[in-house]
């Protein structure tokens, strides 16, 4: 075995003593990953916020980076998702600050790079999989109807608050209802 920084940690490449526990989800989780190279975690929208999802497995099948998306419908992210994913099956780099055309109709998306302080709060099945860190989380992030960020001050209120900004550390964060987990 090595220390290798850079080597997948992940439950299918490494015996952790513990596989016996996994629950039904941990199971799914792990079925996706081997059939399909990802899953998506879907959390939908309840009275405690909105709805977010996430990759797990994009890292372990392709070395890229996992996804996340905020306060969409769930089935909308899932698909937005699977289309960044497929990119990177493909082997396209998705990196920090890039922009993707053709992923959310006909409206671009821009990619950031999450901040590792909110790993815990949003990204527990993520942890589960993949057990020791590094894991790269890029931020999805999309547009209002005039093409208009959630961090762009001529976007409207609804807008800059309908998505967290997860580049920022969790205490630079503007209070909101992404930061009442914390």
């Amino acid at each position: 075995m090595t220390d290798d920084p850079f080597r997948c940690r992940c439950v299918l490449c490494h015996d952790y003593g513990d596989r016996d526990e996994a629950d039904g989800v941990d199971l799914t989780v792990i079925e996706h990953v081997q059939q399909h190279g990802w899953h998506v975690v879907m959390v939908p929208e309840d009275e405690i916020g909105p709805g977010f999802a996430y990759t797990i497995g994009l890292a372990h099948t392709h070395g890229g980076p996992e996804l996340a998306m905020f306060g969409l419908d769930v089935h909308v992210m899932h698909r937005m998702l699977n289309i960044l994913g497929e990119k990177s099956a493909a082997g396209e780099a998705l990196t920090d600050g890039q922009s993707h055309p053709d992923v959310a109709d006909g409206h671009r998306v821009a990619l950031r790079q999450v901040e590792r302080g909110w790993y815990r709060t949003y990204f527990g099945r993520a942890i589960g999989f993949y057990r020791l860190p590094p894991l790269s989380v890029l931020q999805v992030a999309w547009p209002d109807a005039e093409g208009r960020f959630h961090w762009d001050g001529q976007a409207d209120v609804r807008h800059r608050d309908s998505q967290p900004q997860l580049w920022l550390p969790p205490s630079d964060h503007p209070v909101g209802i992404w930061t009442a987990e914390l």
